[in-house]
């Protein structure tokens, strides 16, 4: 089977475990590095682009409300060329919490992309040509920008159920080629299937918070789940969030159980149209290097 793409952040304290651990995932072949926002994305694809030699890589995503355009297109370009064209940018409007941290101030999601892609486009006569740009989507007016104005779309914890719902909002020639279509997908490999649903309950019950994965999901069809949790978040009761995932809805947005079963899972993913299915490791044994070991582990 071809491999998964794998995800990536840069944690403090970390950092030079994780070039190491980005070695041994191009050495193994896997399908490329997606470095998450936290951390320093574009630092770290930076690193991978003078340390690996010919993995695809990229951001998913860099936040857009945290560069200027004429910077973010000036590093971009940088990538693509000292990479030799294995750097895509990805880019998203990020969440609310994140924004208000940064003390930005966005206004309509779909007209900022619009905008940012194309201030950094303006920007290339002076800076070189761009990498691919993809755009992190969720709902369908983004998914439609983004076959609209850019070379892909990536999601995170999307429901595999849904992809082909926010596939068919993509140009038919979009589906097909070269345009990428990715999702990060959290992932604990472990025989004890209960413990790796624990693992993915703590992981998403942020995400959780978060109104714009909330009407996703709804549109996803989880309505019931959604209510409940917003039900609890109106009382104060956030403890209760692991308990209001349903199986189905954790089943349709993760990955989890033994090897064998994960790596049938990826091909669901394939199947349902995800060209780039992107693997975010987690582990109910031990921290992050430990997932990375289970996951490799299941790939071997």
């Amino acid at each position: 089977m071809q491999l998964p793409a794998l995800a990536l952040a840069a944690v403090p304290g970390r950092r030079l475990a994780t070039l190491e651990l980005a070695h041994e995932i191009e050495r193994r072949g896997f399908q490329g590095i997606y470095c998450a926002s936290f951390g320093d994305a574009m630092g770290l694809c930076l690193s991978l682009a003078h340390t690996t030699k010919t993995l695809h890589f990229g951001t998913a995503i860099a936040n857009i409300y945290a560069r200027t355009a004429f910077d973010m297109g000036q590093a971009a370009a940088y990538l693509h060329e000292i990479s030799k064209g294995r750097f895509r940018l990805g880019l998203g409007v990020s969440h609310a919490p994140v924004n208000a941290r940064l003390g930005a101030h966005p206004g309509n999601p779909l007209s900022d992309m619009r905008a940012y892609v194309e201030a950094v486009r303006a920007g290339s006569k002076a800076y070189g040509e761009l990498p691919p740009v993809v755009l992190a989507a969720l709902r369908r007016n983004m998914v439609a920008l983004a076959g609209e104005l850019a070379e892909g779309a990536v999601w995170a914890n999307a429901a595999r159920s849904h992809m082909a719902a926010s596939l068919a909002a993509l140009p038919p020639e979009r589906r097909q080629g070269k345009f990428f279509i990715g999702n990060m997908i959290p992932t604990c490999v472990d025989d004890d299937a209960a413990a790796a649903a624990a693992v993915h309950r703590k992981t998403l019950s942020g995400y959780l918070l978060l109104p714009n994965y909330r009407n996703y999901w709804k549109e996803a069809g989880y309505v019931e789940e959604m209510e409940a949790v917003e039900a609890a978040l109106a009382k104060g009761e956030r403890e209760r969030l692991p308990g209001l995932m349903s199986d189905r809805w954790l089943a349709d947005t993760t990955l989890s159980g033994n090897a064998s079963k994960v790596r049938e899972g990826v091909e669901a993913w394939r199947a349902a149209g995800v060209t780039t299915p992107i693997v975010v490791p987690s582990s109910a044994r031990g921290g992050q290097l430990k997932a990375f070991e289970e996951v490799l582990a299941a790939f071997a």
